[in-house]
């Protein structure tokens, strides 16, 4: 799903909350079963932000990004070099996340509902998305969401895709816990899905697609 579709259907839904139609998929998780041969996503736990008749769109929560957030304020020319260096230890090591596999340059964070921009998304009650330099530049002030996390790109389906791939027994999907969104701790974080949904590692090449 392009994410300029996303951003269409969250405005709308902006405009009007809570009367939007969601799709069935809207803020749960997927979790990659054992016959997940596509390597983009092998073992993968994903956050679905989006899912309409047009597609689906989300982001991978436990892949890891050698890009550090003070380089990326660097690129952006947000700071200097001298700035770089007096950059807060909790700045300095704010967590940046491979997303998925579209759009890998664009990046894109999803943070809790204390901060609003013009230009934010509402993905839940209490989960926005924000893809502007505002929220850098109050993250990298000092400010921003008490909760938040930055991922590099992002994983899209066509209309039907997903839902095709779950069908096939691809994927497992059930809700989503802001607690594991906003986890740092990527080892495990899989293993941890799963269980949060009561499923077990042994059960999983049985499972049907849903929790």
């Amino acid at each position: 799903m392009a994410f300029s579709k996303l951003m269409e259907r969250a405005g709308q839904g902006r405009q009007d909350r809570g009367l939007r139609e969601r799709g069935f998929l809207d803020g749960q998780f997927l979790i990659a079963m054992p016959g997940m041969f596509d390597q983009n996503f092998s073992r993968t736990v994903i956050y679905v932000c989006a899912h309409s008749p047009a597609g689906a769109m989300g982001f991978i929560l436990n892949r890891r990004q050698t890009i550090t957030f003070p380089d990326i304020l660097l690129h952006l020319n947000l700071i200097d070099q001298n700035d770089a260096i007096m950059l807060p230890e909790k700045t300095r090591d704010f967590p940046i996340q491979s997303g998925g596999p579209v759009e890998t340059g664009r990046g894109f964070v999803l943070h809790s509902d204390d901060y609003h921009s013009q230009s934010s998304i509402p993905v839940s009650e209490d989960i926005c998305l924000t893809a502007t330099l505002d929220i850098l530049r109050a993250i990298s002030d000092g400010g921003g969401p008490k909760k938040a996390t930055m991922l590099l790109g992002y994983a899209g389906w066509g209309p039907g895709q997903l839902e095709s791939e779950i069908a096939a027994n691809g994927w497992l999907h059930g809700p989503a816990s802001e607690e594991l969104i906003f986890d740092h701790k990527l080892d495990g974080k899989y293993e941890r899905a799963m269980h949060l949904m009561g499923i077990s590692p042994a059960m999983l090449s049985s499972e049907a697609g849903h929790a």
